[in-house]
């Protein structure tokens, strides 16, 4: 594109000109198209979440807290409670022992194959969380390889799921960050005559810390509030905070200790995100980069750790895999296709209303739905959060509906979900029976990952090549386009395949608002596991493998398009 010449001289610097900059042209646009993405964000976040917490505080239309401790001094809530922060922790710091050298491995190693490793790897992260708990299941239970461990039913595979899901996030933020990392001073001190442990103690891991702790916060996060894994695993045995809220709304009917778990998980996430974004910032510091080429080499003798324990995980991220498959092909000891050709059948099982093939197609509307609503919305946010101001006051707006945005991430899905179906079912909002409910909930758990996706790109564009285009003669406009068009195309794609394979496998929220006879294929699946007899257990696995093959392959278009912020936080 070749801009006007500049008829103008560049104009002298006023006063005043940091506050006036923003609150001109496309500040000011901005600022009110940020008014779409804030009026949904208050409509269909802010009003479902406040009226289940009134529901649980507000019973009878004055504050009530007397319940709550009785809430959190039950045995069961006590109970919970602990086997949520553990679980999380034991999650965290297992993810971390094996994420770490598969990172070292898969990023700053040069060897055939690393590619495909790398894509194995980040695999699980993409899978729906039900049809993760499938596998472990499949996997585990009597008649599975491992089944002679006798660790179906015990907290086990909840662990290993954990570690499973989460394994990408360690892999792909430390990654990520070790990729271009300068080895000069790594050999520096090794050439003085540091050992190994001490070049990794001084020199590596405090240049990794920012990205080590930005890993474990979210793993914590991710364990700590997960829904589909625990509902499928740990039945009525193991609970986190999550699946207990979930069947105190929909078991026991109990809203006020639903709406004081949801309060106590909304203040544990947000203290946790400031102490993370506090030890981060703490540790930050410059880093000398250079490009992946550069930095990687070949594998040397004292790589085979590394080495090794990549093999470890890579045969555990295909080994409940593998399960999965082979044994939605196996029926009454042989094999055969006959869990595939009950899923097209809606007289095959009681247990449906619809076909699973009638459920793939709901999901599919559903996604595309959702994926359409959170692009936009989030296309606007990203744009909107990306400005840097040079007013401190704006500067503090803009990060603040940053983190607005971000607080879906940090409330319970059936918070959200429960809560549409108390709010939203009275004029001019009654969506009770609407089948716009499930995608409007999907893309509330997608907005805040695409805008995490695009922002970050846009950030990077310097802010002098608008100037420039500006100093050339272009608008404000056109000046924007010029710098930031080009390197949006793909963050626009991959953002758009990443919101299309979370909603399709969103389970939390959708479990509540799905029609029984609109259902999701996540909820088909969870209906079938729920039901005792191999051929329902059967089916789920077939229509897991279906979920599985659609997300992944979605997940590889997105993989082929190259975009890091994808999957960060």
């Amino acid at each position: 594109m070749t801009l006007p010449a500049a008829s103008h001289p560049t104009p002298a610097p006023t006063t005043r000109p940091r506050r006036t900059a923003y609150l001109t042209g496309p500040g000011l646009a901005l600022g009110a198209a940020a008014l779409v993405p804030l009026a949904f964000l208050a409509v269909f976040f802010v009003l479902p979440v406040g009226g289940m917490l009134a529901r649980g505080f507000l019973p009878d239309g004055s504050l009530d807290l007397s319940g709550v401790p009785d809430v959190l001094g039950r045995a069961r809530t006590l109970r919970v409670l602990w086997f949520t922060l553990w679980s999380a922790a034991a999650g965290t710091v297992l993810t971390l022992v094996l994420g770490l050298p598969v990172a070292f491995a898969l990023y700053r190693l040069r060897f055939p194959g690393r590619g495909l490793l790398r894509a194995v790897v980040v695999m699980p992260f993409v899978l729906p969380t039900v049809v993760v708990g499938v596998m472990f299941r499949s996997l585990l239970s009597k008649g599975g390889p491992l089944g002679a461990l006798g660790w179906d039913g015990t907290w086990v595979p909840i662990l290993l799921a954990f570690v499973f899901f989460n394994l990408a996030v360690v892999v792909r933020t430390v990654g990520g960050l070790w990729e271009g990392l300068d080895r000069r001073a790594e050999e520096s001190a090794a050439a003085l005559g540091a050992s190994p442990w001490q070049v990794w103690r001084t020199v590596t891991l405090p240049a990794l810390a920012p990205a080590v702790v930005s890993a474990a916060t979210l793993v914590f996060l991710f364990c700590s509030t997960a829904f589909g894994v625990v509902l499928t695993l740990g039945g009525l045995r193991y609970g986190t905070v999550e699946t207990e809220i979930y069947l105190l709304t929909t078991q026991f009917l109990d809203l006020q200790g639903a709406a004081v778990l949801s309060v106590l998980q909304l203040v544990a996430v947000v203290v946790l995100l400031t102490l993370a974004a506090r030890t981060r910032r703490s540790r930050e510091q410059s880093l000398k980069r250079v490009g992946a080429r550069a930095a990687a080499r070949r594998p040397r003798r004292h790589d085979i750790p590394a080495l090794v324990m990549t093999g470890v995980a890579v045969v555990f991220v295909l080994l409940p895999v593998g399960t999965l498959v082979v044994r939605s092909l196996r029926r009454g000891g042989a094999w055969t296709l006959a869990n595939y050709r009950a899923l097209a059948d809606p007289d095959s099982t009681p247990v449906l209303r619809v076909s699973v093939t009638e459920a793939v197609a709901n999901s599919l509307r559903a996604a595309v739905d959702a994926t359409v609503l959170a692009m936009v919305l989030g296309v606007i946010v990203a744009l909107v959060v990306s400005r840097r101001p040079r007013s401190r006051w704006w500067s503090g707006v803009v990060s603040t509906l940053d983190g607005a945005f971000m607080l879906p991430l940090g409330i319970s899905a059936v918070t959200v979900g429960f809560g549409f179906l108390i709010t939203l079912d009275r004029p001019p909002l009654d969506l009770r029976s609407s089948p716009i409910l499930v995608p409007i909930a999907q893309a509330m758990v997608a907005l805040p990952l695409v805008v995490r996706t695009l922002a970050p790109v846009l950030r990077s564009v310097d802010p002098r090549q608008r100037e420039a285009a500006s100093a050339l003669g272009a608008g404000p406009w056109r000046a924007a386009w010029t710098a930031e068009a080009p390197v949006l195309a793909r963050p626009l794609l991959a953002a758009t395949g990443f919101a299309f394979a979370v909603a399709l496998g969103e389970f939390g929220a959708t479990a509540f608002l799905a029609r029984p006879d609109r259902p999701t294929v996540p909820v088909v699946i969870y209906q079938l596991i729920s039901r005792p007899g191999a051929e329902h257990l059967g089916m789920a696995l077939a229509a897991s493998v279906i979920l599985a093959l659609v997300t992944v392959t979605v997940m590889g278009v997105v993989e082929r398009l190259r975009v890091g912020s994808v999957g960060t936080f």
